[in-house]
């Protein structure tokens, strides 16, 4: 053991020559106006580099979140997509529903008013039967008959379009005032 102790203290008296000539040359160095500027310049890119380590670090968590809120964003636009468009396919289907209906309700509507009740049947039967029989009675009815026919006719033509189809909607007593039929008489010497 005591020649590992000598035999380091050898090596350090040896080294301790090389170590007062790296301590001078240091010192030299370090007075020359080159090395403090190089060594400054280390210093300040140091800075440079730890910060710039730094905000590459920072930035790449600030990606990592804002791609997290991308998906967190993409997620709900897509399901407020998905809710719009089931929305919108309930109001199309309901609207198609509804023109369909809408058109049944035409045609219907369409196809009872040209449709007479049983009331109206009879009732134009009656007026037939009592055409006949005032036919076949009374010789001077056919040409008055046929007179308050025209008549008829040409009223409800113009109850039908302009201001008496309007009077007729809005004050149904006063649009259509029961007028009068002028029934011409022929003398019986004339003829029928």
């Amino acid at each position: 053991m005591a020649s590992i102790f000598s035999c380091s203290a050898t090596v350090w008296l040896q080294a301790e020559p090389n170590r007062i000539k790296l301590m001078e040359l240091l010192n030299t160095a370090l007075q020359t106006p080159f090395v403090w500027g190089f060594l400054l310049g280390l210093l300040i890119a140091g800075f440079i580099w730890k910060s710039g380590f730094s905000a590459r670090r920072n930035l790449a968590r600030e990606i990592k979140r804002l791609e997290g809120e991308l998906k967190d964003m993409q997620k709900h636009l897509n399901t407020q997509l998905k809710i719009n468009a089931s929305g919108n396919e309930t109001l199309q289907s309901e609207l198609d529903l509804l023109r369909m209906q809408n058109e049944n309700l035409r045609v219907n509507n369409a196809a009872l008013s040209q449709k007479p009740g049983r009331a109206e049947m009879r009732l134009l039967q009656v007026h037939e039967l009592a055409i006949r029989a005032m036919r076949e009675q009374a010789p001077g009815f056919a040409a008055a008959w046929e007179n308050a026919m025209r008549q008829g006719e040409a009223e409800l033509e113009e109850a039908d379009g302009g201001l008496k189809k309007l009077m007729r909607r809005v004050i149904p007593g006063l649009a259509s005032p029961q007028t009068p039929v002028k029934i011409e008489t022929r003398n019986e010497g004339e003829g029928i």
